[in-house]
């Protein structure tokens, strides 16, 4: 998979994760990489950053909360995804 689609559902990840729980740089490194994705410390740091400027998420010490705004996005991109999954899985015409 392509760095930038990557990234993509790393942070989607990442903000799911962040609904159920408190995030940290090792906690998430950990679950990208129990979900197959081949990433660093650095890398996760930078999307935790990336998520917290957009404010999607707050960080206090080494943890990382999701926001009212990061619910709100979360809530949208699972209405997306809904959606998306209902169109990909179709089993295309003629087999």
């Amino acid at each position: 998979m392509r760095a930038d689609v990557q990234n993509l559902f790393i942070r989607i990840h990442m903000l799911n994760q962040a609904t159920l729980e408190k995030l940290t740089v090792s906690g998430t490194l950990a679950l990208l990489e129990s979900q197959g994705y081949k990433v660093g410390e650095r890398e996760v740091k930078q999307e935790l950053e990336q998520l917290t400027d957009a404010n999607f998420l707050t960080s206090y010490e080494d943890n990382y909360s999701i926001t009212g705004a990061g619910m709100e996005e979360m809530k949208e991109i699972r209405g997306v995804l809904d959606h998306l999954c209902k169109t990909v899985n179709q089993t295309p015409q003629g087999d």
